[in-house]
């Protein structure tokens, strides 16, 4: 049996690793069952459909994923999992390397994908790191989430606007942003019209 395992971050994962778009590709691939999940790939414990999945698969089994960075996070991680998977008996299809094997040249290929994979991570780990210190350096910033604001906040700030104010003008007075405020002048028409 070939089981394909999906995996994303976040809800709005970019293009070409979304669940739907790995499912496609792995069901396009032979999968009959595919298990999906959305969560850090931090640890394996914080992928309990991981967990599940790689004690149900038997002798002659396959693993399939798109990449290697769906499967395993680390290093050490990935070499474990695959460590695991062959001692099982079950073969390890990553689709945009190939069959892994379990010989020699196998795991050192794995090996060195798994730490190129690590490596990566970390740069755009510091990148990211990186960029937020100089928008912090910027004068306006602001960190974490935008204010919620309540339903009488922005009533108050959906009256300024159709009184005649401008959304710079309400943005000053009331620090409820333009798309905000369009936001619920939108929901406003919608819900007027149910």
């Amino acid at each position: 049996m070939i089981v394909g395992y999906a995996r994303v971050s976040t809800r709005g994962q970019v293009s070409g690793t979304s669940l739907e778009e790995q499912t496609v590709t792995l069901r396009a691939n032979g999968c009959e069952n595919v298990v999906l999940e959305q969560g850090t790939g931090a640890s394996l414990e914080a992928r309990p459909r991981l967990e599940e999945l790689l004690d149900k698969l038997d002798s002659g089994d396959t693993l399939m994923v798109c990449k290697l960075d769906r499967l395993a996070r680390s290093v050490e991680e990935g070499i474990q999992i695959v460590k695991l998977l062959f001692s099982n008996g079950v073969k390890v299809h990553v689709l945009n390397l190939g069959l892994l094997e379990d010989s020699p040249m196998g795991r050192f290929f794995l090996q060195t994908l798994l730490a190129v994979a690590e490596f990566e991570r970390e740069l755009i780990m510091e990148r990211t790191r990186i960029g937020r210190e100089v928008a912090r350096s910027k004068p306006g910033y602001r960190d974490g989430r935008p204010k919620k604001f309540t339903t009488e906040q922005l009533e108050w700030a959906a009256k300024l606007k159709n009184d005649g104010a401008s959304y710079k003008d309400v943005e000053k007075m009331t620090q409820i942003s333009k798309s905000t405020l369009q936001r619920f002048l939108w929901k406003q028409k919608v819900d007027a019209k149910l």
